[in-house]
């Protein structure tokens, strides 16, 4: 519970965090502290040295404060209010990617999944930032060790039929060996290659040595698979330094870009970057304290060795808190030479990229703001477009773009149900759809439609049914790329290699890229009908069954009732269905 004070002579002699409001009772700055009074007696001198603490008392109305039983409770407690309530004034993480983790859930037989939110049941790896490949990954993992995949254990399924899973629904494989699969899959994700490779390699001479030769050839496939992927995705780099992260950063204006390179194992698995804001007058030891503390206090892995380009503020504490999350000793190193100098080298030459891509980014915003005359930099923007063929299985998209990066959390896709082809109507209903749910998803900066004037009349017939008009709406014609604007017959022409008129076709594309998309699998599951669907009792394992045994509908046509009740799963009751069906 927190504690009120009107004075910072009231305050104890003992560690805990301070809690600092402005008038309206918005926390507006949260700091930990060894002794609650001398720190915060600090922030009333007649003379303060820092421009940012000046700014900050002048907003300053009152004062909260909570005792902790150490200074690494403090820490601890003030990285938590931190993230939850981010104060205007603290040097805070601007991580609102939620990247994606790989989980091994709890069950009895466990499953591989990739989620992005965290619970307190099952195994979790990661974050990666890498979708794509972690996506590979976890296809690859679960082909080569042949865990379930189906959610309900309700007999064997497809997967088993083709050999791609052990079937444990149907008692095709124990809970304990189950589980040494799944041990196998802890260790690739800790990045423990070889011992898997160990361990696999004597499961192959046992098999071999019991003559059981076709365990041995599963056992082979999965060596090599592994070995594969161990040559072809890590860079190696020392036999001694296994666990590692290594942390540099670059400035930008009221911004530091933070790049992480994490080594496992002596070999690089990934690089992430991070923005931390309100860094304006902060001292590189301030800025690396308040990121480790809000980086690794949210369920990451704690390597043993943090590699610095700078000392980082109570460092001391920091070694400490770290090493009670990891269970074991942290070390903290400031490397001036050697491998460990390079590697910081790497860090900081990416953070420098990480940096000069935003500045463009911000660049060609300011430059689309000039040439649209627009009121705002359009932080936000949304791409609309529709696909169908002759009006068949119509779709439109939403893609929206944050400060010039795609952000794939607010795309939407619909179904379309205007009668075509009407490209016009489409687009109404398509906007009109996404329009009716702007209390829940915020209007944006900029709307982009894919098309001339034609589809930009109908968009902003929509924006003022809505009383939306206020949002600012383009047209981007591609024959000649053409940009139109409401209530003007000439279009507004970007040079061709500006960098406004590159990020206006990449929403573009993008929007046209996820219709398509979408439109393609909607047919795709048209053509995977197929008649047995319509057959009561004829289900996914049955109708594959059927079509591998006689390769076409037409040959199931003309099959008679005994010929159907010799195929795997089938009996004398769902034959007769079937035959019946056709007949």
């Amino acid at each position: 519970m927190s504690l009120k004070v009107n004075s910072p002579d009231n305050l104890p002699d003992k560690p805990g965090i301070y809690i600092m409001k402005d008038i309206n009772d918005k926390i507006i700055y949260i700091g930990k502290a060894k002794s609650l009074i001398k720190r915060v007696k600090s922030y009333f001198k007649d003379k303060l040295d820092s421009p940012k603490t000046q700014v900050l008392m002048k907003n300053f109305n009152s004062l909260e404060y909570i005792i902790t039983d150490s200074e690494k409770e403090a820490l601890i407690l003030e990285a938590n209010l931190i993230k939850k309530h981010r104060p205007k004034y603290n040097i805070r993480l601007k991580d609102d990617k939620r990247y994606p983790y790989v989980k091994i859930t709890n069950e009895q037989f466990p499953r591989l999944l990739i989620t992005r939110n965290i619970s307190k049941n099952g195994t979790y790896y990661g974050p990666f930032t890498d979708v794509t490949s972690v996506r590979k990954t976890v296809k690859f993992l679960k082909a080569l060790f042949k865990i379930r995949t189906c959610k309900n254990m309700d007999g064997p399924c497809l997967n088993s039929q083709i050999d791609l899973c052990y079937a444990p629904c149907d008692g095709e494989i124990s809970k304990e060996g189950y589980n040494e699969i799944i041990n196998k899959i802890d260790l690739f994700f800790q990045g423990k290659y070889s011992l898997i490779v160990k361990n696999l390699k004597k499961e192959m001479k046992e098999a071999s040595n019991n003559q059981n030769y076709e365990k041995a050839a599963v056992l082979r496939d999965q060596i090599l698979a592994i070995e594969e992927i161990m040559e072809k995705q890590f860079v190696e780099l020392t036999d001694d330094e296994l666990d590692q992260d290594i942390i540099a950063s670059a400035k930008d204006k009221d911004n530091v870009i933070i790049i992480v390179l994490s080594v496992r194992n002596g070999k690089i698995l990934g690089k992430d970057d991070f923005l931390m804001a309100g860094t304006s007058n902060q001292d590189l030891s301030e800025v690396l304290y308040a990121f480790i503390q809000q980086y690794y206090g949210y369920n990451r892995h704690i390597p043993k060795q943090i590699l610095l380009e700078d000392k980082v503020k109570d460092e001391s504490l920091i070694i400490d808190w770290l090493s009670d999350l990891k269970g074991s000793k942290v070390s903290i190193k400031i490397p001036e030479k050697g491998t460990k100098y390079r590697l910081i080298r790497m860090a900081q030459k990416n953070a420098d990229i990480i940096k000069n891509q935003k500045n463009k980014l911000e660049n060609s915003l300011i430059e689309l703001k000039k040439y649209l005359k627009l009121d705002n930099i359009p932080h936000v923007i949304e791409g609309y477009d529709v696909s169908n063929i002759s009006g068949k299985l119509a779709v439109g998209s939403k893609v929206s773009f944050k400060d010039g990066k795609p952000n794939k959390k607010r795309y939407k896709r619909f179904k379309l149900e205007t009668p075509g082809p009407n490209d016009y109507e489409m687009m109404r209903e398509l906007l009109s759809r996404r329009l009716k749910s702007i209390e829940d998803d915020p209007k944006p900066d900029l709307i982009l439609i894919d098309g001339g004037k034609g589809q930009l009349k109908i968009a902003c017939e929509v924006l003022d049914d809505y009383g939306l008009n206020d949002i600012p709406i383009i047209g981007l014609a591609k024959e000649f790329e053409e940009i139109f604007i409401p209530n003007s017959s000439k279009p507004i022409i970007i040079p061709q290699r500006n960098k406004a008129l590159h990020l206006l076709q990449q929403v573009r594309d993008e929007a046209h890229r996820f219709a398509v998309t979408y439109h393609r699998k909607l047919r795709s599951d048209k053509i995977k009908e197929s008649p047995l669907d319509d057959i009561k009792g004829i289900g996914k394992v049955r109708k594959m069954n059927l079509l591998k045994h006689f390769q076409n509908i037409d040959n199931i046509k003309n099959a008679e009732i005994e010929e159907i009740t010799k195929v795997k799963g089938m009996n004398k009751k769902s034959s007769e269905d079937v035959y019946n069906y056709f007949h």
